[in-house]
Formats: C-alpha cells, sequence, structure tokens
C-alpha cells in the first residue's frame, strides 16, 4: 500500500480573529479555526456571543477588528470588493437567519439565483433549482410564490438555494431553528449529503443538540475564541 499522501490545505482558516460591536464590547479576539473539505462543523454559543457575526466575517460580508480570514488560500482583506463578492457568490453558500428570499420572484427563481448569477442557462438553472425544492419536501412548489408559505418552508427555500449552485463552503445560521423534527432531519441529511459527496465544508450555527450530535466537531463561541464543547 503507498503512503498517505500529504494533507490538503484547509478549505478555510481564521487566524487571531477579533471583533467589537459599537460601544466597545469585545465579542471574540484571538479566534483560530481550520476547516477542510468534507467536514461538517457545528458552533454553539449562548445568544449576542457573537455566532452570527462570526458567520458574516467568513463570508466577508462585515470585516473583523483584527486577524485574518483565509478562503481557499486567498485572504479576504487582500481582496477588493468587487473579487469578495465573487468570491463569496462562486465558492460560498448562506442560509440567513431572515431568510432574504426576494418576494417578486417565484420559489425556483428565488433557488436558481445563484446559478443564474454564475450565467448557467435559465432552463438548467430552473431544472436544479426544482431538484433542490425537492430535496427539502417542497417537490411541486416550483412556481409558487414566497407570499403562500409559511415561516418554516421559506426557510428551507433558503437552504434549497444555498445548496443550488454546489458551493466548497456552506454557512448557515439556525438552519434548523424554525423546522419542525422530521423536517430538520431531512434538511441535516441533506447538508450532511452535500458535504461528503460533493467534498465541500459547512459551518452549522445551532441551539440544536441534535445538529451539534451529528457534526464532525461541535465548538462554541465564547469572548476567548471558539473552545471545546463540554456536556
Amino acid at each position: 500500500m503507498p503512503p498517505p499522501g500529504p494533507p490538503t490545505a484547509p478549505l478555510l482558516e481564521l487566524v487571531a480573529l477579533s471583533k467589537s460591536v459599537p460601544g466597545g464590547r469585545v465579542l471574540f479576539s484571538g479566534l483560530d479555526l481550520t476547516l477542510r473539505s468534507g467536514e461538517l462543523l457545528a458552533v454553539t454559543g449562548e445568544s449576542g456571543v457573537g455566532k452570527s457575526t462570526l458567520l458574516n466575517l467568513i463570508a466577508g460580508l462585515d470585516v473583523a477588528d483584527g486577524g485574518d480570514v483565509r478562503l481557499d488560500g486567498r485572504t479576504l482583506s487582500d481582496l477588493d470588493d468587487d473579487a469578495r463578492t465573487r468570491l463569496r457568490r462562486d465558492r460560498i453558500g448562506f442560509v440567513f437567519q431572515a431568510f432574504h428570499i426576494l418576494p417578486h420572484l417565484t420559489l425556483a427563481q428565488n433557488v436558481a439565483l445563484p446559478l443564474a448569477l454564475q450565467h448557467v442557462r435559465a432552463a438548467e438553472a430552473l431544472a436544479r433549482a426544482g431538484e433542490m425544492l425537492a430535496a427539502v419536501g417542497l417537490q411541486g412548489r416550483d412556481g409558487d410564490a414566497p407570499r403562500q408559505l409559511s415561516g418554516g418552508e421559506l426557510q428551507r427555500v433558503a437552504i434549497a438555494r444555498a445548496l443550488a449552485h454546489r458551493p466548497a463552503l456552506i454557512l448557515a445560521d439556525e438552519p434548523t431553528g424554525n423546522l419542525d423534527p422530521e423536517t430538520a432531519a431531512r434538511v441535516l441529511d441533506l447538508f450532511t449529503r452535500q458535504v461528503r459527496d460533493a467534498g465541500a465544508a459547512a459551518i452549522l450555527v445551532t441551539h440544536s443538540e441534535v445538529v451539534a450530535g451529528a457534526a464532525d466537531r461541535a465548538l462554541t463561541l465564547t469572548s476567548r475564541g471558539l473552545v471545546a464543547r463540554h456536556g
């Protein structure tokens, strides 16, 4: 048997990351993290500790006070706004707590949006959107308007959209928070399969012990950074 090759380079590296809020309160400092393709990480922590802010920093939607975010070996602070936007569009799938579903588009059009931004043909993008809607339990709802959906259903649309373009890094803020247990299990399985089959990586911010238990690692965000969970 040949010797194992060298370990692959990390997909994501956070180095000595720090962030404060207006007024000077430090959310966290000295935060380090290495995440490799194929890994699913759960991040827990008390409300207000900065979990959503951490995801925004990783996605380049916010700027850290200190430290570096490196994605695919590229340091975000070295990139201009256009380059960060392209990197985010091509490599990241983001599930926001507020969903950000566009009300004037159908469900399929919402889910197909990341593919449209990558100039995928409309028919192909809409077909992929239909597949993703079916994967989250919304098959046959392609032409529905967002106003016809409940909060939990809108969350599923947001998840389908985040995964439609097969991103390398998935960032999800409480992705099962509004879902019933059966749907939550289906969505968690979808994230897991995306990570395993596509060689992606995922960071799921969660209060759910089920999600934390299903992850490869579960860390707690504190003012001192990410620490191993207890219990």
